[in-house]
Order: C-alpha cells, then structure tokens, then sequence
C-alpha cells in the first residue's frame, strides 16, 4: 500500500471541474442581468465565454503534473490531500 495520497482533485479531475462550473453558474445566476445591462454586452456569448474559461482552468488546475508542480512552487494552489491524519501513540 502506498503511503502517498492522491487529491481528490487528482484522482477524479472531471468531477471537480464540474462542481467548479455549478458554483460559479449558481453564483453568476443573479448578477448576469445587471453586468450584462451595465456593460452594453450581449448576454449568452459572455456567460458562454466566461463558463468555458473557468472549466478549462479548473481542468487543468486537476491535472497531475500540474498540481506537482503547484505543490512545489506554489503550495497555496495545490488540491489538498485526502490522506487521514496521523495521530501519535504517545
């Protein structure tokens, strides 16, 4: 058995990218009228191009390797770990 732990992040990427999307569409819900109407912007291809963007950053934030790389240098991006935590015998 393997003393490394994956993040769940890691271990099921598209799952996390989903509940991502769902929270940032539940929380956008209520603003898009009023940023698209202070804007002058056109609604559906701004939320289209908003909810592509935060999925594909989402996606790749869940690769491995690049969450490697963000526990080594940026420690504070990293998925968290689902390895329970160890309690001393003493």
């Amino acid at each position: 058995m393997s003393d490394i732990a994956i993040p769940t992040q890691v271990a099921h990427p598209w799952q996390a990218t989903a509940r991502t999307v769902f929270a940032i569409l539940v929380a956008l819900a209520s603003l898009i009228p009023v940023v698209a109407v202070a804007g002058g912007v056109d609604t559906i291809p701004a939320v289209a191009q908003l909810i592509t963007v935060c999925a594909a950053v989402t996606r790749i934030l869940a690769l491995p390797g690049v969450d490697d790389f963000l526990s080594r240098f940026l420690p504070f991006l990293a998925a968290g770990s689902t390895r329970p935590q160890q309690t001393s015998a003493y």
